[in-house]
């Protein structure tokens, strides 16, 4: 037996222990994960390792170094909770709309009334005959009109078809070819999490990258106010201090432009792929630059993204002719009077 041979038993046998290391892109994530974690620990590690001032100030003010000790695990719980939440799925949603269909005939006759809508939104609570697309005893054809119920009339269903999934888009989904699914209100696939960014993990994906943001920024005093008491102590500490602090202002820089533009996007309901590919998606194409077709004002754009957007019962249809012509109106004082822009 050769060495190639023992060793392929041996990740053999890893593999069937640990089931969840066979797939590359699960490797991968883990990784970069495990990597993550250890970028953390580097950095609180080597602070409170070389900075003797931050020890004595923790035992005169342990409040201090509880605070940041606490943002600190807070940073990596709400890491992994947005890593292994749910952005959303196609397919989720048509089971739901499957499951309350099948719940509905139990308590109730099948009725002809349509699904109930509010503020140009369909709710998924649809009437006792519309059933999710070729699940175990759905109605073929009602994922499909409930889908075109929210697109503009004429639209084909071959057009909203995924090639890949088969299965009918509704507006703003978009199937990720990492996670090789359906994504509603797709935003982007973020390679640190490993997953999607959608409509079911966007506002815990805000939340984490406001909560890094204020760990790097307070990191960043802790070792900027180290240099300036111990700066000429011992060069190697001030020269690992140094690079860590220039790896930490990059980093810094970078979490806060991408926290202003996922908040820009929640101020005016939008994704990063609506954003960046405006002009690939057909019914974005003859809609202006500067009119956002899923706006609903800012105050009401804040509300959903925090309290309603997570939930995969909600689902945003297109705007009319008269809505579109009424959000390109240009704003004037007697608007911001009656906060028409809220």
């Amino acid at each position: 037996m050769t060495t190639h041979d023992s060793c392929g038993r041996v990740l053999d046998r890893f593999y069937q222990v640990f089931p969840c290391l066979s797939d590359p892109a699960r490797r991968s994530s883990l990784v970069l994960k495990a990597a993550l974690v250890m970028l953390h620990l580097v950095y609180a590690g080597i602070l409170f390792l070389f900075d003797k001032d931050l020890i004595e100030k923790t035992k005169c003010e342990p409040w201090y170094t509880g605070l940041y000790l606490l943002l600190f695990v807070a940073t990596l719980v709400q890491y992994f909770v947005t890593s292994g939440s749910s952005p959303g799925y196609v397919l989720d949603a048509m089971r739901y709309v499957n499951e309350t269909n099948t719940i509905f005939k139990k308590i109730s006759t099948p009725s002809k009334q349509p699904a109930s809508s509010k503020n140009g939104n369909l709710v998924i609570t649809v009437e006792g005959n519309q059933l999710a697309r070729n699940l175990p005893g759905s109605n073929a054809t009602s994922w499909t009109k409930l889908v075109l119920d929210m697109y503009p009339p004429g639209t084909s269903a071959r057009n909203l078809t995924c090639s890949y999934c088969n299965v009918e888009q509704p507006p703003r989904a978009k199937h990720c070819h990492d996670c090789d699914r359906c994504v509603l209100q797709f935003d982007h696939h973020c390679v640190w999490l490993g997953t999607c960014v959608g409509q079911g993990n966007h506002c815990r994906f805000w939340w984490y990258i406001c909560e890094e943001t204020a760990l790097c920024l307070w990191t960043g005093v802790l070792y900027i106010t180290y240099l300036k008491v111990n700066i000429s102590r011992a060069w190697w500490k001030d020269a690992i201090i140094i690079m860590l602090l220039v790896i930490l202002s990059i980093s810094l820089i970078f979490l806060l432009l991408l926290l202003l533009f996922h908040s820009y996007l929640i101020l005016t309901n939008q994704t990063t792929y609506e954003l960046v590919r405006r002009r690939r998606i057909p019914y974005l194409r003859g809609i202006p630059e500067r009119v956002y077709p899923f706006s609903k004002g800012l105050c009401r754009n804040l509300y959903n993204f925090c309290f309603v957007r997570s939930s995969i019962e909600e689902l945003e249809r297109l705007p009319d002719a008269r809505q579109l012509e009424e959000m390109s109106r240009p704003y004037t004082c007697l608007d911001f009077l009656t906060c028409r822009c809220c």
